[in-house]
């Protein structure tokens, strides 16, 4: 069965940090573009950041850039987001999300398999 599973939300102050993980299962990440997403309550999806399948391209949602950063490790199959700063208005579910090939492109609709997201709340 080919699962996303993220792992490291939880609370914190603002100001701090929190390292999410997305592990696959039942398929190899290493061909995959990845994409992180996340949702407020009350708001739509958005695009965190998204990351090719080498690494080698990565784009950021403007909210974000300069505090969050992506990572992968293909012989781990994970992906990381670490996020530094972090302000209330980051608090959401967030999501990681695959797409095979994708050119290191992540529109949401396109996106193939989702994980069930992990919840990060940022406290002011």
């Amino acid at each position: 069965q080919l699962q996303l599973v993220e792992s490291g939300g939880g609370l914190v102050q603002a100001g701090g940090s929190l390292r999410l993980s997305c592990a696959a299962s039942g398929f190899t990440l290493d061909s995959y573009t990845i994409g992180w997403f996340r949702q407020a309550p009350g708001k739509e999806r958005e695009g965190v950041v998204c990351i090719s399948s080498s690494g080698g391209t990565t784009m950021y949602a403007n909210s974000v850039k300069g505090r969050f950063t992506i990572s992968r490790d293909n012989a781990k199959n994970e992906v990381y987001l670490q996020m530094s700063s972090l302000k209330p208005e980051d608090t959401a579910v967030y999501y990681c999300a695959a797409r095979f090939r994708g050119g290191g492109l992540c529109p949401g609709r396109v996106m193939e398999y989702w994980g069930k997201g992990t919840l990060v709340t940022v406290s002011s």
